[in-house]
């Protein structure tokens, strides 16, 4: 939690040594031109554009903190999207105040198409890996059981061998959930890393909103999974049951 209002400082004191201190060098790209380019870039102006995105990512980062602190999920989902949005905006807009790619007009110079070419590229990139990651992330629980053990799949997916289940039960609510370490949370379906109050870290395979819930006691971290139907989870839990008995 602690993290998002460190960003938020980290954006407030960028934002201020760019737009209002005109600390220019911080800008990437900007401080790698050569004394002429520079002269063509309206520092004003990407300055003023580079300031605000700081300063709104700053309150875009103070939204995550207290949202993450009230465990308020779908405003977290909405504070990412409008980071992920205002970061695609700056890749387009910037370039334009660039005078050595777009000249007094917005026309592209001749030869510039190269340069201006990276950041739709860069845009392009992040709306591409942003759409796979979500879709990816919202996919239903596929387990498969056999007689080496119960295999997960999907992201953060892992085989369970049976030997290092050392015991399984149904559960008809999740524990509650303090913070997320390492993972996904779209919605209600929630995968990977998670430290709940009840159960310290788990690992998490589930949709939230469909119960009962597969509790597995591993040895090196439990993990909490569910299927698109209660009666598939509940199938599950009494195979895995089952196949325990017979170790």
């Amino acid at each position: 939690m602690w993290w998002y209002f460190i960003l938020a400082v980290i954006f407030l004191l960028l934002g201020l040594a760019i737009h209002v201190f005109k600390w220019y060098f911080l800008i990437s790209g900007y401080n790698l031109m050569s004394k002429q380019k520079k002269e063509n870039v309206d520092t004003q102006g990407l300055g003023k554009l580079m300031g605000y995105y700081c300063y709104f990512n700053t309150i875009i980062f103070l939204l995550l903190g207290v949202a993450h602190a009230l465990e308020l999920k779908i405003v977290m989902t909405i504070a990412f999207i409008l980071f992920s949005l205002s970061t695609i905006y700056v890749l387009l807009k910037a370039p334009r105040y660039d005078g050595n790619i777009y000249d007094k007009d917005g026309k592209l110079r001749p030869g510039a198409f190269k340069k201006a070419a990276i950041p739709l590229i860069m845009t392009g990139a992040i709306l591409i890996g942003v759409a796979i990651l979500m879709i990816y992330s919202v996919q239903p629980t596929k387990i498969s059981i056999s007689d080496e053990g119960l295999q997960i799949y999907g992201m953060y997916g892992a085989l369970y061998t049976w030997d290092s289940i050392e015991d399984v039960e149904l559960l008809e609510s999740l524990p509650e959930i303090k913070v997320r370490t390492n993972g996904s949370a779209v919605g209600s379906h929630l995968k990977g890393h998670f430290r709940t109050t009840e159960l310290g870290a788990v690992k998490l395979f589930v949709n939230s909103k469909i119960s009962p819930f597969v509790y597995l006691k591993c040895k090196g971290k439990d993990v909490i999974f569910n299927l698109p139907q209660s009666e598939e989870t509940k199938a599950a839990y009494q195979e895995i049951v089952k196949r325990l008995k017979h170790l």
